[in-house]
C-alpha cells in the first residue's frame, strides 16, 4: 500500500500521449506511461539514482533506440482506481495494493504478464508468490510491501500509553492525532482495535467501527495522506498511524524538539504493492521490459533504499552493503520472518469488497467524516 506520497506530481512532465482517451492513439517513438505513487521510486534526489533516466538511458544501450517515459503519481488506491476505470487515459505499468489488484483483476483491468519477458521474476522471494490477490500470479510482480504501525513524538507521548491501538483514542491528546483520510485505511485502524476482521460481510460489524471512528473525531487533528510528513516532523501533531517504512523517512526530517518513535500494534496491516499492467496499456512489451529492470540489482537497491519500504527481492535483501546501510533497527521493523509473512498477511491483509460492501464503507465513511 500504499506509501510515500509527498507530492512531487510529476516527475518528467507529460505528453500527449499520457492525455490520449481510451486505447487509442499512436506515436512514432516509443513511449512508457508509468502511474505510481508518489515519491515511491528513487528520483536521483541527494544524489541517488534517478531511475526513470537510468531506464531511458539503458534500454537506448541495449536496444539502440530512444524511448520516453512519462511518469506521474497518484495519492491513493482509490484515486488511480478512478482514473483508471473511467478510461480518460492510458497507462503502462501501474503499483496498486493488493486489495485493489484483486478488484482490478475481477473486473478486467489487467492484463496476464509474459514472464518470459520478466526473467527477473526469480528473485522475487517465494513467500510472496500465490497469494490471495493474484493467486496464479498472472498480473503482478510484487514491488514491496510492509506493515502498519504507528508513529509517535517521545516528547509529547507518555511512554506509558504506547503500545496498541487505544494510543489513536487517548483523550490525553485531544488535537494531537492524525487520522488516515482514506475510508479503508481508517476504519482498519478501527477494525483492529475493536479485533473486528477487516474484511468481513457484516455491516453490523462495520457499523460498530464508524461508531468508533465517530468517536474518535473530537480528538483527531487533522484526516491525512502525504500531508503527515510535515505535520509530524514539524512536532504540529504528536500520534499518526502510518506506514512502516515512511517512519524512516520522517525520522530522518524531524526537527530538533522532535523525537519520533514507531511500534506495531497488534493486529495490523500486513500490504503487499505490486507492478501490474492494465488493460488498456498501450506499449505492454516495453512495459514488461520495464518492470524486468526494475528487478535488477541497481535499480531495485536504489529503490529500496530510497523508499525505506522492505523489498520481496531476494537481490535486495541479502545484499550486505545494502543491510548496512538500512541499520540494524531499519531491518528489524522492516523485514519480518519471511518464513511467516504469509501467515500473517492471509490473517490480516484488506482484501477486494464486494460493490455493495463498497458502497455501505463509503456511505459510513462520509458520515463518520460530517460528524
Amino acid at each position: 500500500m500504499k506509501k510515500k506520497m509527498i507530492g512531487w506530481t510529476l516527475v518528467l512532465s507529460l505528453t500527449l500521449s499520457l492525455l490520449l482517451t481510451g486505447c487509442g492513439g499512436s506515436s512514432s517513438k516509443q513511449v512508457l506511461n508509468v502511474y505510481n505513487w508518489g515519491e515511491y521510486i528513487s528520483d536521483g534526489s541527494d544524489d541517488t539514482l534517478d531511475a526513470i533516466q537510468a531506464f531511458e538511458d539503458w534500454y537506448q544501450e541495449t536496444y539502440g533506440e530512444e524511448i520516453t517515459v512519462n511518469y506521474s503519481t497518484y495519492p491513493s488506491n482509490e484515486d488511480m482506481y478512478n482514473k483508471l476505470s473511467g478510461g480518460a487515459v492510458s497507462y503502462d505499468v501501474i503499483i496498486p495494493s493488493d486489495y485493489m489488484i484483486a478488484r482490478m483483476a475481477e473486473e478486467g483491468l489487467l492484463q496476464p504478464l509474459n514472464f518470459d519477458n520478466i526473467p527477473n521474476y526469480q528473485y522475487i522471494d517465494d513467500s510472496f508468490r500465490g497469494l490471495y490477490y493474484d493467486p496464479d500470479d498472472l498480473y503482478s510482480v510484487p514491488y514491496t510491501y510492509g506493515v502498519v504501525g504507528i508513529m509517535y513524538d517521545a516528547n509529547k507521548v507518555d511512554a506509558a500509553d504506547v503500545g496498541g491501538w487505544d494510543l489513536m483514542w487517548n483523550e490525553k491528546y485531544a488535537d494531537d492525532i492524525l487520522q488516515y483520510n482514506n475510508s479503508r485505511d481508517a476504519f482498519g485502524t478501527a477494525m483492529y482495535k475493536l479485533g473486528i476482521d477487516v474484511n468481513t460481510a457484516d455491516k453490523a460489524e462495520w457499523d460498530r467501527a464508524a461508531e468508533e471512528l465517530i468517536q474518535q473525531r473530537s480528538l483527531v487533528k487533522s484526516y491525512v495522506m502525504d500531508e503527515i510528513y510535515n505535520m509530524m516532523e514539524s512536532g504540529e501533531a504528536a500520534i499518526g498511524s502510518y506506514y512502516a517504512g515512511d517512519y524512516f523517512t520522517m525520522q530522518e526530517a524531524q526537527a530538533e524538539n522532535v523525537d519520533l518513535k514507531f511500534y506495531y500494534p497488534e493486529p495490523t496491516n500486513f500490504f503487499v504493492d505490486a507492478m501490474c499492467i492494465p488493460t488498456c496499456a498501450q506499449n505492454k512489451e516495453l512495459a514488461e521490459i520495464f518492470i524486468n529492470w526494475m528487478l535488477s540489482e541497481e535499480p531495485a537497491i536504489a529503490n529500496a533504499e530510497y523508499i525505506n519500504y522492505a523489498s520481496p527481492n531476494s537481490i535486495v535483501y541479502e545484499n550486505e552493503t545494502y543491510i548496512e546501510d538500512m541499520g540494524e533497527e531499519a531491518m528489524e521493523i522492516l523485514y519480518p520472518d519471511l518464513g511467516n509473512f504469509s501467515e500473517l498477511y492471509n490473517k490480516y491483509a484488506y482484501r477486494n469488497l464486494d460493490d455493495e460492501m463498497l458502497d455501505y464503507l463509503n456511505t459510513l465513511w462520509e458520515n463518520v467524516k460530517i460528524n
